[in-house]
Order: structure tokens, then sequence, then C-alpha cells
């Protein structure tokens, strides 16, 4: 073998193990397996979005060469995908102890599925094949999603073995320490079906589109409700897994009564009350109400509990502000009905319609469609005006500040937490899951989570120093190994010391110290070099002052 081919041989094993970090490795943080693997569920996700559009003339007839596009795309993406799976193979523990790590990929289940997903249309090029079955055959794509799926089944039952049925429904359905990557699976499910329920709600609304679609809407919302019910049901039937309702009646009515619940039976309740009730009411209306699956996306956001939170607290000061802003409201509406009636009996005819001018007013919105002619009227419309200004934006200014307030509270809590976890001098697999889940629930950026934990260290190790400088020998070499492992911690220690060597040296005499330094018995070189190094510095902050 000649060192062409030894370098070449090197450098293709480089390459692979670099590949193999980049895309595949799930031990290592900072790679891009999680985009990756995301990318490629989203084009799994998009690709059977399009075999259902196809479906529909009035989308497919115009825009076929587009539909052609995406489908060689996502072909090219998905081979691209197989390829560096088959190429990294023998970098994969699961793998890699195979005589064959190649050929032990090529016969697992996932490759399988992957080969079929994209060999019909391969084979399509040198064989005669109807492009209806070609294109049917991109449902085998959706397989490819148990790539995902499976691991985090099999984790999710490892997890909850022993567990009862209601148990692991529960589990499911709410995060617990045992939920694992299939709670956050179940979650996206729900989050997307929500996000397609409310577009096809609002679509239908144009009856361009509902003329064409009207079939495929009907279905789509079968569909919706059909999970969205599952859903519920599957709530109502664990919520006595949680301490909070655990009375089997008693319990499943107070959480049928909680916000949340609300939300998600009304969600799905306008189906049922017009497909049962729809022969002696018309219930038409109540379809709209089907936007409220809107507010079932509050359930997943940290951003709105927070909101939920801070009116919560700021319920009394928001009350207040909204008294004054009634009274406000009702005075100027009396007012401007004393002044305008006789002028304008049509516009200002009663109080309760002069209600909705005084609130135009007083918001600074200004419509127009009613507005004061006479004097005393315009001259208290001017007044209002300037009030409205600061009256409706107190509430405002109230939630900004306590918001603000709030968000401070839940890092500096966050803060506390990690002081907690560093106590040890290690944060574990586990407590930096719990730290990641709470930055994402706080929107804080990885920069920011970072000089976080850093801040945190450094406090804890000067706390550790100060607590320990007294300690025994063994308690020093505890310190000297948990400094190994920390540099910035090390580092502030390092600053403290010095500080305190030159606190020593300023109220120390010097020539005592000289002679003592000076002693080969007492001091090694390096001892001694150090002391003239303070020394020196010393005498040149005395002869500065």
């Amino acid at each position: 073998m000649n060192l062409n081919t030894i370098s070449i041989t090197s450098l293709n094993l480089r390459l692979r193990k670099r590949l193999y970090d980049l895309f595949f490795n799930t031990h290592l943080k900072n790679n891009f397996h999680h985009q990756f693997e995301h990318f490629i569920t989203y084009m799994i996700v998009l690709n059977m979005a399009g075999l259902v559009l196809e479906h529909i003339p009035i989308i497919y007839e115009s825009r076929e060469h587009l539909f052609h596009l995406f489908d060689v795309i996502s072909l090219g993406i998905f081979t691209v995908e197989y390829v560096l799976r088959f190429y990294v193979a023998p970098e994969d523990s699961a793998f890699n102890s195979a005589k064959n790590p190649r050929f032990a990929f090529f016969k697992s289940p996932f490759a399988l599925i992957d080969l079929i997903s994209i060999l019909p249309f391969y084979l399509g090029a040198f064989f005669d094949a109807d492009l209806r079955v070609l294109r049917a055959l991109r449902l085998l794509r959706l397989f490819k999603l148990f790539r995902a799926l499976a691991p985090a089944v099999k984790d999710f039952r490892e997890q909850n073995r022993g567990k009862s049925f209601r148990y692991k429904i529960y589990a499911l359905v709410n995060e617990t320490p045992t939920s694992g990557q299939l709670h956050q699976i179940f979650d996206f499910f729900i989050v997307i079906w929500v996000i397609i329920s409310v577009l096809a709600v609002i679509l239908e609304s144009v009856h361009s589109i509902n003329y064409h679609l009207h079939s495929e809407f009907m279905i789509l919302d079968i569909l919706a409700v059909a999970i969205f019910s599952t859903e519920y049901l599957m709530r109502m039937y664990s919520c006595t897994e949680n301490p909070k309702y655990q009375a089997w009646l008693s319990g499943r009515l107070r959480n049928a009564a909680s916000p949340t619940s609300l939300i998600d039976l009304f969600a799905v309740l306008p189906f049922y009350l017009e497909s049962l009730l729809h022969h002696l009411f018309d219930l038409r209306f109540l379809r709209v109400f089907r936007l409220m699956r809107l507010l079932k996306l509050a359930r997943y956001s940290g951003a709105t509990q927070s909101l939920f939170i801070v009116i919560k607290r700021e319920w009394p000061v928001m009350k207040a502000s909204a008294f004054i802003m009634i009274l406000l409201v009702m005075l100027a509406a009396c007012l401007g009905y004393l002044f305008e009636h006789e002028a304008q009996p049509d516009k200002f005819e009663n109080i309760p319609q002069s209600i909705y001018w005084a609130v135009v007013t007083l918001a600074s919105v200004g419509y127009g469609d009613i507005s004061p002619i006479t004097p005393a009227g315009r001259a208290m419309t001017i007044v209002l005006a300037l009030l409205g200004i600061g009256i409706f934006a107190i509430p405002a200014a109230i939630l900004s500040s306590a918001l603000s307030d709030q968000l401070r509270i839940e890092r500096e809590k966050m803060m506390n937490e990690l002081y907690h976890m560093l106590e040890d001098g290690v944060i574990s697999a586990e407590e930096q899951e719990l730290i990641e889940a709470e930055a994402k629930r706080l929107h804080l950026s990885k920069s920011e989570l970072e000089r976080l934990l850093e801040k945190a260290k450094v406090q804890m190790g000067v706390d550790h120093a100060a607590a320990t400088s007294t300690a025994n020998a063994g308690s020093q070499e505890l310190d000297l190994k948990f400094l190994s492992t920390h540099p910035a911690v090390a580092a502030e220690q390092l600053k403290i010391t010095i500080s305190k060597l030159q606190q020593i040296m300023s109220v120390s005499s010097a020539d005592e110290l000289a002679n003592y330094f000076g002693d080969p018995n007492n001091a090694t070189p390096l001892q001694s070099a150090l002391f003239q190094l303070l020394l020196q510095n010393a005498q040149k902050q005395k002869g500065g002052s």
C-alpha cells in the first residue's frame, strides 16, 4: 500500500467521522442532528400535503409543473439522506459491530423504508410504469416518520414499565418525569392539527374556495373533531393521576371546569351540537366558534402562561383601572347625549348609542362615523381625547411592567435552581434537560443560557472557596478537582488568592519577609520568585502614592 492510498483512506475515515458527528451523532450537543431530523420530518409532512393537494383539480391542474419540481427536489433530498446514512454506517454504534456494517444497515427496517420510498421512482426511469402508481407510492414516505417515533415509543415504554394504563395515558398527554420524547411528539401533532383546522375554517369562509373544496373541508373538520375529541377524553380519563383531581367523579368535574379543559370542550362542541340538533334549530352560526381551537395553542406557550400569571397577580390594580375607564366612558356618554341629542338626534339617539362614541373617542380611534358638531360637544371631545391617552394607556402600562417583572422573577428563580444544581459541582444529563426546557420557556437564547450558567458556576466557585477556606487537606483536594473542570472558576479563585497575597504584603514587614524567603530552607525558588514580584509591586504602589 503506497502513501497516496494511505492518505486517501485516512481522509475518507476523517470525512466519514465528521459527517456522522455533524448529522447523526445523538450524543453530541452542538451538532446539526436535531435540525437535520426536523428538516426531514418537515419534508415528509410537506410531501403528504402535496399528495393531498394533487387530488384537488383546481389547485393541481394549473400548477402541475410546480408539483413536479417539488417532487424532484424531495426525491433528491431523500436520496442524499439515504446515501449519507449508508456511507456513515460504520460509525454508527448500531452497525459498527457487524462484520459488514453497511450491509447490516441496508437490511435494517428503517433503511428498507428509506430505500422503498425512493427506489420506485428510479426504477420508473428504466421500466415502463404508470406514473399515477409511482405518485401514490409517495405514501411510503410517511413510514419514514417511524424513525423518530419508534425510539420515542421504546423509551416511553421503558420509563413507564410497571405503571398503570391510566398513568401511561396521563404521561403521554401531560409533562411528567417519565413522558420523554413521545409527549413532545404528541404535542407537536396536536399543534399541527390545530393550525390545519383553523386555516380550514378561515379558507372555508371564502366562497370561491369553499365552492370547489366543500367536501374536503367537511372531511378535514371530521378528522379534526375526532382527534380533538380523543385528546379531550384522554385528558379527562387520566386527570385523576394528578393529585389535584384524585377523586373519581368530583376530581374529573373540577378538571372539566378548568380553563384549558373548557377550551378543549368548546373546540369540538359546535360540531356535535350542529350534528345532533340541526333538524330543530339553525345552528350554522356555531361554525365560527371553531376558531376557538386556536386557543388550544395557549397550553403549549410559556409566554401565555406567564401572561395569565401576571393578569391574576395584577388583577386588583386592573380592576381599579377598569372602574375608572368605565366611569369615564359613562360620564362622557351622558355628556355627549346631553350636548348633541338635539343637534343630531339620529346619531346621539340615546345614551347606549353615545357609549359607542365615547369608547371610540377615549381610545383615540376616531372612526368619524359619529362626531359632535356643537361647540360644547367639540370642546368636550378635546378634553376626552386628551384624557383617553392616559386613562386607556394605564392597563397596557400595568401589563407591560408586570410582565417584565414576572420574567425577571422567573429568571431569578432559574438562577436559584442553577445554584442548587451546582452544589455538587456537576450538572447531570437530567438537570441539563431541565435547564434547556426552562430556558426555552423563558425564551432565552443559547448564548444567554451559557452566560447564566457561567455566572452561576463562578458564583458557586467563590462561595465554595469561602466556605472551605479553613477546611482540611482532604477538602482542598476536592476543591482542586472541582477547579480542574471549571476554568472560569479557577481563574476567579486565582484572582482572589492574588488579592489576599497583596493584602498580606501591605500589612507585613517587608524586611522580615525578605529575610524569611531569602533562606532556601524556608521557601522554594518559585515561592521566592513570586515573593520578589509581590514585593516589587508593593514598593511601586508605595512609591506612586
